[in-house]
């Protein structure tokens, strides 16, 4: 037993090793997990509508992000793989077509803060909520920009392994950010008491202090000599293309994600407010073990494209088993308090809420958890294998296999079950999908993963081949003199 142990813990892709790449990562992750939760915390404290339309109006705007977010975060695959195969002036190329991917991106979202009040009325909530709904959307919308280029930047870091500082990043955003909520949502220290709003600009002022971070750090004059981080800086035409071909997947598949999951909120609302609320404080309490999976979703990834990038696929294999491990372990532990203890992990939105509003949410969130108890569990298995997955570079399957199971076992499902029975046993029918569909997805992408083509799958060029050291400078044809 104890040499089993040793043989899972030690050596390359063992459980130490990927821990040391995810530990900053599930920190790093932790922390806008903390930041989330006190944002929607003190949303509640300001009224139980604000914190329903902030999650509502947020998860809209991420539903448009998300697909530049997802697109962009791939400059890590490519980083990860021109650092595994020794390319190392290669990686500052890399992270400056993700910069003008994410300037143009920004641009683009920014727009749609024109259209904020249309976007949310097609979910018609009741009319107090969607004023709330637009406030958040459009702020989080014109604000895009610093988030998608402090997304790109921190790929150089993780991408090489260096998550330590990405985690320090972030940790310090997080402070800012919740400072920034304690004094905008409620007005104190001479702020402005812009509710909502405020909630909005706290988030949009954290991802420009990491941007800002970010850019220092990487115009550091080490980075410039090794990465070409400043002569780097050049579109590449043939590089950026090739990024878009398995980046654009990656996105589209995150956004179309996300859009199913919201419009399983947008039906699920138009239930009842009792049930938009139950959901989104469920959600939000689910996200508290789930971000810290995203942390070990993006190592694998980054330690399987660093193993391929080495052409050591057993490497890449065998770091996957450890992360699938050490995850599953520690999301059935969570389930469990999820299911036997509800009331722990609903205590802080309770404490200075409403008891009225909060009397009349609590039996229902504590249902919706015993169902998070169950899809979380699998959920492991989607976030691991689907990361190695891209690791690799085979994310036009993760793209197709997601969105197509997502649509056709929850999102359908979910807008049968609403509109047929408008009750709660619609809006538990709906849960069951989500369920399934989760379940459903966890097991195929194992499957992908067991059949091993990922493992010759690269997404860079090949490096050129040296010439032997006793090469002339130019050819020469001996002859044969007699």
């Amino acid at each position: 037993m104890k040499s089993l142990v040793s043989k899972f813990w030690r050596g390359p892709g063992g459980a130490a090793d990927v821990l040391r790449i995810a530990l900053p990562l599930i920190l790093s992750t932790s922390a806008f997990t903390i930041q989330m939760f006190i944002d929607r915390m003190f949303l509640m404290w300001h009224s139980s509508a604000a914190m329903s339309a902030a999650a509502y109006g947020g998860i809209v705007n991420f539903t448009f992000f998300s697909f530049f977010l997802g697109t962009v975060t791939y400059v890590n695959t490519f980083v990860a793989q021109y650092d595994g195969a020794g390319q190392k002036r290669r990686i500052g190329a890399s992270v400056w077509q993700g910069v003008y991917f994410s300037v143009s991106a920004g641009v683009i979202m920014a727009s749609f803060s024109f259209l904020a009040e249309p976007i949310v009325n097609i979910a018609g909530h009741e009319a107090a909520l969607r004023q709330y709904e637009a406030v958040y959307f459009r702020i989080l919308c014109i604000g895009a920009m610093p988030g998608l280029l402090a997304a790109t930047l921190s790929c150089f870091f993780t991408g090489r392994c260096k998550t330590w500082t990405v985690m320090w990043v972030n940790v310090a955003a997080t402070v800012v950010n919740i400072a920034l909520d304690y004094c905008l949502i409620f007005g104190h220290w001479f702020f402005p008491k812009w509710g909502t709003a405020g909630a909005a600009a706290a988030t949009v002022a954290s991802s420009l202090f990491s941007c800002v971070v970010y850019l220092f750090l990487f115009f550091g004059q080490k980075h410039r000599r090794r990465y070409s981080t400043v002569s780097g800086w050049r579109f590449d035409g043939k590089l950026f293309l090739r990024m878009m071909r398995y980046g654009l997947p990656s996105g589209t598949q995150f956004m179309l994600d996300i859009l199913g999951f919201t419009l399983f909120v947008t039906f699920i609302g138009r239930i009842s407010a009792t049930c938009l609320a139950a959901s989104s404080m469920a959600f939000q309490i689910n996200s508290l073990a789930f971000m810290p999976m995203i942390g070990f979703n993006v190592a694998v990834s980054v330690l399987v494209g660093r193993a391929l990038g080495e052409n050591k696929p057993a490497l890449a294999q065998r770091s996957t088993w450890s992360a699938s491990t050490i995850t599953l372990f520690y999301m059935t532990t969570i389930a469990a308090g999820y299911w036997f203890f509800p009331g722990v992990f609903m205590y802080p939105f309770a404490v200075q809420a409403d008891p009225a509003e909060f009397g009349a949410i609590k039996g229902t969130v504590e249902t919706l958890l015993c169902f998070v108890a169950i899809y979380s569990v699998f959920d492991t298995g989607t976030l691991i294998f689907s990361a190695a997955l891209k690791g690799a570079g085979d994310t036009r399957f993760v793209m197709v296999a997601s969105v197509s199971l997502n649509w056709l076992i929850m999102v359908v499902p979910t807008y049968i079950a609403v509109t047929l029975q408008k009750s709660m046993a619609g809006f538990y029918l709906a849960w069951t999908a989500l369920t399934v569909y989760v379940i459903v997805l966890a097991v195929l992408f194992l499957i992908r993963f067991l059949q091993g083509k990922w493992k010759n799958m690269r997404v860079i060029e090949a490096a050129p081949t040296p010439l032997p050291h006793n090469m002339p400078a130019v050819p020469t044809v001996e002859t044969d003199k007699n």
